[in-house]
């Protein structure tokens, strides 16, 4: 039957028009079971809705506010509902008291939406969730972008279409949030006008809740994610972390990516020395061998936590993905493989600032890199550039996730 359904969703992807009624048809559907949850019950206040990358994962700020709100008595008798794709996956969570898991857009997906006092997410709400007068939004959004976002992105780059559908998607959004976090002037700037933020929506610019472990890491934390992943104690751990193009995607199935990086020539010079984590952006639905590599990489796309693959790396492989911007923090080398640059800002037209700010070594060809990988490793000292990047990009350089659910009770409780 699954496969069935597979290739029936395929045809639909493949067929144009049918596409476009499908999905119009489907998002009709999603609004009227959510309405009638809305209908049905009030709003607790005492309910929280969590949700994290559309359901795939516990991380990120959604769970920083979490754990923070946990730790906080005055959210001790408040019911916490986390949307998953995959609950069983994360029945540990069911440890913290009051603690909810609901199937990522399943009937109770809904209805908690609907009753809720709050929401939580770090991506755009599923079409046909509505908020209600007296429900509080907070959208902590994923990542600092380089690449321009929402109503950001220039007419060129997307069909008249295309771009009038995604200023949509973040105008709705934009005019439901009422928090958001920000890290940075910067960044409090761009999501002000990629999101068409109304004047209901505050922007809390004092860092980003998912950083927190950034700043209060131990070196057993460290150890113990290592053992977790089976790294041996001895070698040094590169994150390779390329983000997803739209030149590869393929109809019906999403979006892939191609390796661009030289991973034989990489084993043969620091397989001894170093293992590399290869993580995908959550976008990529394709799968990797990497058996012929031994242990020297390791896919870790499916790891919840990205900071605890920051907190045991030496050195961080990227390429526009946003993760430089919170591995920054640690103050550890970054390399920028953009083998593709000009193919990849042909195809996305746009950048928030150029590529000279960057705190790291750029490459716009694809090459061997490890002797470039070799040199950091061995001798790495942060520069001028490399702190200006945070000054611009990471001011708040702290713990900050009790702080933002102490300001949400400041002004709601």
């Amino acid at each position: 039957m699954g496969k069935i359904v597979k290739a029936v969703k395929k045809i639909i992807n493949l067929t144009p028009g049918i596409k476009e009624a499908s999905v119009s048809v489907y998002h009709k559907y999603s609004q009227l079971r959510y309405r009638k949850y809305v209908k049905k019950y009030p709003i607790d206040a005492h309910t929280v809705v969590f949700e994290s990358y559309m359901g795939r994962k516990y991380s990120c700020s959604p769970r920083a506010m979490f754990e923070a709100m946990c730790e906080d008595s005055r959210y001790r008798d408040y019911k916490k509902v986390w949307a998953f794709t995959d609950p069983e996956k994360h029945r540990y969570l069911e440890k913290y008291p009051n603690t909810i898991l609901v199937k990522y857009r399943s009937e109770d997906y809904y209805r908690y939406y609907a009753r809720a006092g709050m929401w939580i997410t770090n991506y755009l709400l599923y079409y046909g969730i509505e908020k209600r007068p007296g429900q509080i939004y907070v959208q902590t959004w994923h990542g600092t972008p380089l690449k321009k976002i929402g109503c950001d992105v220039p007419r060129l780059e997307l069909s008249k279409k295309e771009r009038e559908r995604t200023c949509r998607e973040y105008q709705r959004e934009g005019q439901m949030i009422d928090f958001m976090p920000s890290p940075s002037p910067f960044y409090t700037e761009k999501v002000k006008s990629a999101f068409c933020l109304g004047p209901q929506a505050r922007v809390l610019e004092f860092g980003y809740p998912r950083n927190d472990d950034l700043f209060r890491y131990t070196e057993e934390k460290c150890e113990n994610i290592k053992k977790e992943l089976g790294i041996p104690a001895d070698k040094k751990v590169i994150l390779y972390a390329p983000t997803w193009r739209q030149s590869q995607h393929t109809a019906g199935e999403g979006f892939t990516y191609s390796l661009g990086i030289d991973f034989d020539k990489m084993k043969t010079r620091l397989g001894d020395k170093a293992v590399i984590l290869f993580r995908t952006h959550y976008f990529i639905s394709n799968s990797f061998d990497f058996s012929k590599y031994g242990g020297f990489i390791k896919d870790v796309s499916s790891y919840d936590e990205i900071n605890d693959l920051y907190l045991i790396s030496d050195l961080l492989i990227t390429d526009y993905s946003s993760v430089f911007f919170d591995y920054a923090n640690l103050e550890r080398p970054i390399l920028f493989y953009m083998y593709d640059y000009e193919a990849y800002r042909e195809e996305m037209k746009d950048f928030y600032f150029g590529i000279e700010l960057l705190p790291g070594p750029v490459i716009k060809e694809e090459r061997d890199i490890s002797e470039d990988v070799e040199r950091l490793l061995e001798g790495f000292a942060v520069d001028d550039t490399y702190r200006r990047f945070n000054e611009i990009f990471n001011p708040h350089r702290e713990v900050c996730g009790d702080r933002m659910v102490r300001e949400i009770i400041r002004e709601y409780r």
